[in-house]
């Protein structure tokens, strides 16, 4: 766990972990889009600005999906809403945010909506790999206790060590999952909750104890690093699907099953409502909403859904105005 990569000289501020690998994440999901899209954009310059719009937007809505999430510890610092060099961010209201400011971008601009959320349904997959491995250098989005050999344990006052130190009645966990005594706790945090001492305060038995001892952090599924994994597999798949649908449509066959514009984009929906949906089981940081399930499964069950329908739904459209292939040699470009 890094949570700050790099500290800038004679400046009181650091890089921080996740933050830098969103922005890696977001290079890479353009260089993807810029290098698919050459056959179908008028000017690469729409794909930069639609980026960076996106960028944008990804940043608020992921910074509002998580004060949404934790509205309660905002309370009576309303200000802190806005401090997002202090962390706080969720992928998931970003890529619904960015998706949703890309769509109107592509819509004012009058160019071949299908086609363009195809290729963005592959880049928002490879970037959703390095935004996770920054939720794991970061310490958020974290598993549940686990006795496997890959589990892994984080540092004192981590995410997962404050969540397993205390009852989480959004979880409906009555009892801490690690008893700490009292002489950890010094004073109480604006939530009501008692707080933890830094480590820098510990004496050295008791920071013996916390790094080594029986009150170090349980071990947890590396649930960041399960997420990056799939979503590196599942970058690969969508390629390889459009890929077909490409060259579906160069040879003028796109009466083949599945591979009219949009497609690929509707398979993306689905693959990640279906990533999302199970992994939510292992993690142990969001509280359940209904029927005993979070609300990124409520969200990613609607993902499956709507990608479903959308699937069926472009199977019917007939293709886009502006939307032409290039001859099939073009393939071997």
């Amino acid at each position: 766990m890094h949570p700050e990569l790099i500290k800038l000289p004679f400046l009181d501020v650091t890089v921080k972990s996740y933050g830098f690998m969103m922005v890696v994440g977001f290079l890479t999901a353009v260089w993807i889009i810029r290098r698919l899209s050459r056959d179908i954009t008028p000017d690469p310059q729409y794909i930069t600005n639609a980026a960076l719009y996106s960028l944008i937007g990804g940043v608020v809505g992921a910074r509002l999906f998580f004060v949404l999430h934790y509205f309660d510890s905002f309370r009576g610092d309303w200000l802190s809403v806005f401090y997002i060099w202090k962390g706080g961010l969720e992928l998931l209201g970003g890529v619904i945010l960015a998706i949703s400011i890309i769509f109107l971008y592509l819509v004012y601009h009058k160019l071949p909506i299908r086609r363009y959320l195809d290729i963005l349904g592959i880049g928002l997959m490879a970037a959703l790999v390095f935004g996770r491995i920054g939720c794991f250098l970061n310490g958020c989005c974290y598993g549940q206790p686990t006795d496997l050999p890959w589990g892994v344990r984080f540092p004192y006052g981590s995410f997962a060590y404050d969540s397993q130190i205390r009852p989480d009645p959004g979880r409906g966990r009555a009892e801490p999952q690690l008893k700490l005594p009292d002489e950890y706790f010094n004073g109480i945090r604006h939530d009501g909750l008692p707080h933890l001492k830094p480590l820098d305060e510990l004496t050295d038995a008791q920071r013996l104890a916390v790094t080594k001892g029986p009150y170090r952090c349980l071990k947890v599924h590396p649930t960041q690093l399960y997420s990056s994994a799939l979503a590196a597999c599942m970058t690969g798949v969508l390629f390889l699907f459009w890929r077909r649908a490409r060259k579906a449509g160069f040879w003028h066959t796109q009466h083949k099953l599945f591979t009219k514009p949009g497609s690929t984009f509707a398979l993306m929906l689905i693959v990640y409502g279906c990533m999302r949906f199970p992994m939510e089981f292992v993690r142990d940081d969001n509280p359940y909403e209904r029927w005993s399930l979070t609300v990124s499964q409520l969200i990613a069950l609607g993902m499956i859904l709507f990608g479903s329908a959308l699937m069926l739904l472009v199977q019917w459209m007939r293709a886009e105005k502006s939307e032409s292939h290039r001859p099939a040699q073009n393939e071997n470009r």
